[in-house]
């Protein structure tokens, strides 16, 4: 029997989804692109780039360089990140968490939010050996490769467990990133057992991150994330000095 026609949505605005396709391509390895460089990364051809471009420009929310030619994102991006952050109700209630626990172990405190098959970085508490790029909000990562990601993947049933750690996407960060499914999914079945992640040389060098799962509306989308130096910390002791003071933060909503 052939599958169903899925039924097409006439309310879905396809110009619209091009034009958010402009801005997402922005990262923190693309913070500029010429109309040829956004026509490769957004699958549109180059008269459409123009155009969506030109608008976004005209709006505020693409800035263009009069000698290159060249877009980035405005200032006013900004704007809908802090419209999230008043609607998300999570990331209010643990920021005052987040900011006793940093205090309590005085390292980085990091929220991180499922999303798809990422983790997003919704909420920081850096210390004062953080990196820039692990300071700033909005940064995202594939879930299997880090400790918040793996906890909350491990809430679920078994057979979801298994399908996650099989077919989501995996990025390598160092050499020591974690590639093999078998691996990721006994990480993943530990973090089960005990309630909590522990993950080492994942996202960088010489940093073991430890992540406890929260629940959120009857279900754990929502991971508290600590992550310290090695050359300060040893698996052992993070698990000692830091895993109980996480666990009672992720157990306190």
């Amino acid at each position: 029997m052939d599958a169903p026609i899925e039924k097409q949505d006439t309310l879905f605005v396809a110009s619209l989804e091009k034009g958010m396709r402009i801005l997402e391509a922005f990262g923190e390895d693309r913070t500029e692109m010429g109309l040829q460089e956004l026509s490769a990364a957004c699958g549109l051809d180059k008269s459409a780039v123009q155009r969506f471009t030109n608008t976004l420009w005209r709006l505020g929310y693409l800035a263009k360089d009069p000698k290159t030619r060249r877009f980035s994102l405005t200032i006013k991006c900004l704007g809908i990140a802090n419209a999230y952050l008043w609607t998300e109700e999570i990331v209010r209630r643990a920021l005052p968490k987040m900011i006793d626990l940093r205090s309590q172990v005085g390292e980085t405190i990091t929220l991180a939010v499922l999303d798809g098959e990422d983790i997003v970085y919704a909420a920081r508490m850096p210390n004062a050996r953080t990196s820039y790029a692990a300071s700033i909000i909005g940064r995202r990562a594939p879930a299997l490769n880090t400790s918040g990601g793996r906890v909350i993947v491990s809430t679920m049933a078994e057979a979801d467990r298994r399908r996650c750690a099989n077919e989501w996407h995996l990025r390598r960060f160092t050499a020591n990133t974690t590639m093999e499914r078998d691996a990721i999914l006994a990480e993943i079945e530990t973090a089960a057992e005990r309630g909590y992640s522990l993950s080492r040389d994942e996202l960088i060098m010489n940093e073991v991150g430890v992540a406890a799962p929260i629940r959120v509306d009857g279900r754990y989308r929502v991971a508290v994330h600590c992550s310290v130096s090695t050359l300060k910390w040893k698996p052992h002791d993070v698990e000692e000095a830091i895993v109980p003071a996480l666990l009672d933060m992720a157990n306190s909503f």
